[in-house]
C-alpha cells in the first residue's frame, strides 16, 4: 500500500457504517431522505424537551420501520423520575427501538428528577432490564463550556466501567468540531486511560455557515479565525455553506487504527437530513474512484 493510497483507503473505512442525527419532528425528512440512506444506519433520536415521548416514539418507529437501527437519547437530567424513565424504556422495548440508546446529562443545570448524569441511568440498573444492549456515551474533545476536564474525564472512566460491570456494549459519541488536533489529541488520550470504547467522531453535515457558527458557539466549540479556513470557511463571510471534505481528509491521513482504535463518524444533521444523506454518499462514491 503506497503513502499516496493509503488516506483513501483509511477514508473508506471512517466513512463505513456511519450514523446520522434526527430529531422527533423528522420524519417527514427521513420518509423523503431513506432511499439515499444505507440499510441497518444507525440513526440517532434525540431527547427534546419541546417533544413528547410519542413523538420520539413515532421516529424511532419509523427509522426501524425504513431499516435502519434507531438509536434514542435519554436525557438524564430531563427525566422527572424512576417511572418516567421507566416508562420511556418499556415504550421502546414494546416497540422493538431500544436495544440500543445514547444516554447523556441533557441541557438543564439543575436535574428535573433524580437523575443528574448520565452515569446515575447506567447504573440505575434499569437499561438491560428492558432489553438495552448497546449504549452510547458522550465526548467531548474540545471540552465542554460547564464542565471542566478533570471531572469530563473522570465520567467518561466511570461510565465505561459502569457500562462493562452492567456487560452493555457501547461507544462514544463526541460533539462535533472543526479542529482535527482536538480531536486527534482527545482520542489519543482516551486510549492511553485504557478505554477501548469504539468512537464515533461527530461531524457537522453540510449547513449554512452562520448556522454552523450558531451552533458552535452554543455547544463551546472553538471557532478562531485559522481553524475555520482551515475546515472551509471564514468567519469574516458567513454566506453560503460549508461541508466537512477538509476535516474528513485531515482526520483519515491522521488516524492509525493500531494506535486509535476503532473509529467511525457520526453526522449532525444540521443542514437537513437529505442534505447530509446525499452529501454523505456523493462524498464516499468520489473518495471510492
Amino acid at each position: 500500500m503506497t503513502v499516496e493510497t493509503a488516506p483513501s483507503e483509511v477514508l473508506r473505512a471512517l466513512l463505513s457504517d456511519a450514523s446520522l442525527e434526527m430529531t422527533g419532528k423528522d420524519v417527514p425528512a427521513l420518509l423523503d431522505a431513506h432511499a439515499g440512506i444505507p440499510p441497518g444506519t444507525r440513526i440517532n433520536v434525540t431527547f427534546l424537551e419541546s417533544e413528547d415521548l410519542e413523538t420520539r416514539r413515532e421516529a424511532a418507529r419509523t427509522a426501524k420501520a425504513l431499516g435502519f437501527v434507531p438509536v434514542p437519547h435519554i436525557s438524564a437530567r430531563r427525566l422527572r423520575s424512576e417511572a418516567a424513565l421507566e416508562e420511556l424504556l418499556a415504550a421502546l422495548q414494546a416497540d422493538g427501538t431500544g436495544e440500543s440508546v445514547f444516554v447523556v446529562a441533557g441541557d438543564p443545570s439543575t436535574p428535573h428528577g433524580p437523575y443528574g448524569d448520565a452515569m446515575s441511568v447506567i447504573g440505575s440498573g434499569l437499561l438491560p432490564a428492558y432489553g438495552v444492549r448497546r449504549v452510547s456515551i458522550a465526548g467531548y474533545p474540545e471540552g465542554h463550556p460547564d464542565i471542566d476536564d478533570a471531572e469530563l474525564w473522570r465520567a467518561l472512566e466511570a461510565k465505561a466501567t459502569e457500562l462493562a460491570r452492567h456487560d452493555l456494549a457501547g461507544d462514544v459519541i463526541t460533539q462535533f468540531g472543526f479542529d482535527v488536533d482536538a480531536v486527534i489529541g482527545w482520542i489519543e488520550q482516551v486510549r492511553e486511560r485504557g478505554i477501548g470504547l469504539p468512537i464515533r467522531v461527530g461531524v457537522a453535515g453540510p449547513a449554512g455557515i452562520r448556522r454552523l457558527v450558531r451552533y458552535a458557539s452554543r455547544f463551546g466549540i472553538g471557532t478562531s479565525a485559522g481553524t475555520a479556513r482551515k475546515y472551509g470557511f471564514s468567519l469574516t463571510n458567513l454566506m453560503g455553506t460549508a461541508g466537512p471534505d477538509r476535516f474528513l481528509r485531515e482526520l483519515a491521513g491522521r488516524y492509525v487504527p493500531a494506535r486509535h482504535g476503532a473509529v467511525r463518524l457520526h453526522f449532525y444533521t444540521f443542514g437537513g437530513l437529505r442534505a447530509t444523506s446525499e452529501w454523505l454518499t456523493d462524498f464516499t462514491e468520489g473518495v471510492r474512484r
